[in-house]
């Protein structure tokens, strides 16, 4: 491993991490590095659980997302593992999924068809969350080394805070975008029907509660027709 060459591509990673304009194009800048900075890795993948549903952001391969519904399915797995329990193990390393696996008896040979031949994950985690599981294949046993896993470990860490900042701007607009919108209905409802500016409001929320309808939405629609219909 030329840590000194690794180096100067994590930097260069990070800088590009922070260009991207949106968490997908951050998730895939991630895994993309996943597959050029470590050794042995063929494709990569992150792994999010919702409740017991899997879902896998910006895979590499196909590879990635057969793995994760084989773990889906199974309900075992290491990347399920992983993103499933933050009080665990952070980090694994799977040398061979070519042999028996008594941890994972029905995931490993049924992995082992999909053409996974070693595996790794790391927990994607900040002091204030668990971002899920970026999980990294090889095509051929063995091909992971302790130098591998430590190169994928430092990846993951500069990866968890570029994810959770990427998701915390994309919230801050999405709020910024909602506010702006559900004034500039409030502002319609009152030049339409000489309301204030509370029955405006309370005319919304009404309309959002009765018909099960985020109130976002509910001022886009009257931005778009021009009143309640």
């Amino acid at each position: 491993m030329d840590w000194g060459r690794f180096a100067q591509q994590m930097a260069s990673m990070a800088r590009d991490l922070l260009a991207q304009d949106s968490v997908a194009a951050t998730l895939r800048r991630i895994t993309a590095s996943a597959t050029e900075l470590v050794e042995g890795c063929d494709a990569a993948g992150i792994l999010v659980l919702h409740g017991e549903r899997v879902e896998t952001l910006a895979p590499t391969d196909q590879l990635v997302t057969d793995s994760d519904q084989l773990q889906e399915r199974l309900r075992e797995g290491p990347c399920f593992d992983v993103a499933h329990n933050s009080e665990g193990e952070r980090v694994f390393r799977i040398a061979d999924l070519t042999g028996e696996h008594s941890r994972w008896p029905a995931y490993a040979p049924q992995a082992h068809e999909l053409g996974v031949g070693s595996m790794m994950g790391f927990l994607l985690f900040t002091d204030d969350e668990d971002l899920g599981a970026l999980n990294l294949y090889s095509r051929k046993p063995g091909a992971f080394t302790e130098a591998s896993e430590l190169a994928g470990w430092l990846l993951a860490s500069h990866a968890a805070v570029a994810f959770s900042s990427a998701r915390t701007h994309a919230q801050m607009e999405q709020a910024v975008a909602t506010r702006h919108a559900i004034g500039e209905a409030m502002g319609i409802l009152m030049g339409r029907h000489h309301v204030t500016e509370e029955q405006a409001f309370d005319a919304l929320r009404r309309y959002s509660q009765q018909h099960n309808v985020k109130l976002r939405e509910v001022a886009r629609r009257i931005c778009e027709q021009g009143d309640l219909t």
